[in-house]
């Protein structure tokens, strides 16, 4: 990722000054490209307004802007406040996640749905926990970290204990959406996230030291982001649960918009050693269940921005440069929410079809419940997958009881077989499953 380049100053663009009619004319012209928000490192590449040069093109969109700016009380090292508004671009996006995440309308039928819920929960949770940890740099694979968390095994490096702890974290955050936002709370989430990862143990759940000083940068030594003395994070942290709990500022704040300024606000003070990126999405999450958005417990965020990570640092760069202008981090924001949002609901219709041909194939025998029923789906298309009982309980979210009597049920009915290992019962596939499910079907419909 490469550092952007930062906006001309007014000097700079006017160097002998402009008279009134220039300045008329540069206002009139200077319109924003429509259908995004871009900063200069962008617009300079693109052709002017006819009449005008790049920078007065600039000039006269940031007069525009600078109009609407509202500060909050995030402030850099210099005092000076971060701003923002809600250009249209941003409007509709958050119109969509009104729509599509909060209250305004039906639940989905499997999320509404008792019996399918918690497996699409749990799914989120395993999504969310390997997307965050691998923005991080956790090359753990998305299948083996998925047989680590149903399983219940230990993690064997660093990487997969960072998912771990995420997954840990997005089940404790789910907990505490309706609490208000503390330091405590804050540093009771690095240290999940952090447990067990860091070289000096002692820095999960606490700040930084002076002698702990993280710059932001990339592996040639150039730097992005140079964070607030450590003497200042004490008062940083509580004016930013302030603002988390809407107790700042004065004016109304979309719900949204503040769970994605928290997401930059504690990114932006980096205010541990390490795990900021994670606990500020963390937090992003709190936020948004916190406001009533449900749908959040369901929706991987760190997914749509794991596609794209360069986008996602420069969506940070763009408001640090740009005079504090965080519009750019909420524009980026408000996207990856609507793309997540839309990712979910293509995949419960991608399910909800599967089920459909499974219940012509499975379901029609009657004998089956939803649980056994999806581990039938799953093992035809995995036909060398292992089941135990801690992991059919882990992905339904069931009891060792309820998801032995399952196991066992299906080993009866010829649908598993079983062998031993060591104490542990392990539950295999058979290589004529698909057979055994037609004489099964067949069977059922001659009696």
């Amino acid at each position: 990722m490469k550092r952007p380049q930062t906006p001309p100053e007014y000097s700079e663009i006017f160097p002998n000054g402009y008279d009134g009619n220039k300045l008329a004319a540069i206002l009139r012209l200077a319109v924003e490209p429509p259908g995004d928000y871009l900063h200069w490192d962008k617009l300079r590449h693109l052709a002017p307004p006819d009449g005008l040069s790049p920078g007065e093109w600039w000039f006269g969109i940031k007069m525009r802007r600078n109009g609407l700016l509202k500060p909050i009380p995030l402030l850099d090292q210099k005092g000076r406040p971060f701003l923002f508004w809600a250009p249209d671009l941003v409007q509709s996006e958050l119109h969509d996640i009104d729509m599509g995440a909060g209250r305004s309308i039906g639940i989905p039928e499997p999320i509404a749905n008792p019996q399918t819920r918690d497996l699409y929960l749990i799914r989120s949770l395993i999504e969310e926990a390997i997307a965050s940890s691998q923005l991080e740099g956790a090359a753990t694979t998305r299948d083996v970290a998925k047989e680590m968390i149903r399983t219940g095994r230990p993690p064997r490096d660093n990487g997969e204990q960072m998912i771990l702890n995420n997954y840990l974290t997005m089940q404790r955050v789910t907990e505490l959406k309706k609490d208000e936002l503390t330091p405590e709370m804050v540093f009771a989430i690095h240290r999940l996230v952090t447990e067990k990862t860091l070289q000096d143990a002692t820095a999960a759940g606490r700040f930084r030291r002076a002698d702990e000083m993280r710059v932001v940068g990339d592996d040639f030594g150039e730097i992005f982001h140079s964070p607030p003395p450590a003497e200042e994070l004490s008062v940083r942290l509580q004016a930013m649960c302030d603002f988390a709990n809407g107790r700042t500022p004065e004016f109304f704040v979309h719900p949204a918009v503040r769970a994605i300024i928290l997401h930059f606000w504690l990114a932006y003070d980096h205010p541990f050693v390490d795990g900021n990126g994670r606990t500020a999405r963390a937090l992003f999450y709190w936020g948004m269940l916190h406001a009533g958005y449900w749908l959040f417990e369901f929706i991987s965020i760190s997914s749509v921005l794991k596609k794209a990570p360069i986008m996602y640092g420069l969506s940070y760069l763009h408001s640090e440069t740009d005079g504090n202008d965080l519009t750019y981090f909420i524009v980026a924001q408000t996207q990856a929410i609507r793309r997540a949002i839309g990712e979910l609901h293509a995949y419960i219709a991608r399910k909800t079809l599967e089920v459909r041909e499974l219940e012509s194939h499975v379901r029609v025998l009657g004998v089956f419940n939803h649980r056994q029923a999806e581990l039938v789906r799953h093992a035809l298309k995995h036909p060398y997958q292992e089941y135990t009982i801690a992991s059919h309980g882990n992905s339904h979210n069931v009891a060792y009881q309820t998801a032995r009597t399952d196991l066992l049920d299906l080993k009866t009915r010829g649908v598993l077989d079983r062998k031993m290992r060591g104490r542990k019962m392990v539950f295999t596939v058979p290589r004529d499953l698909s057979e055994r499910l037609r004489r099964m079907e067949k069977q059922a419909r001659t009696t």
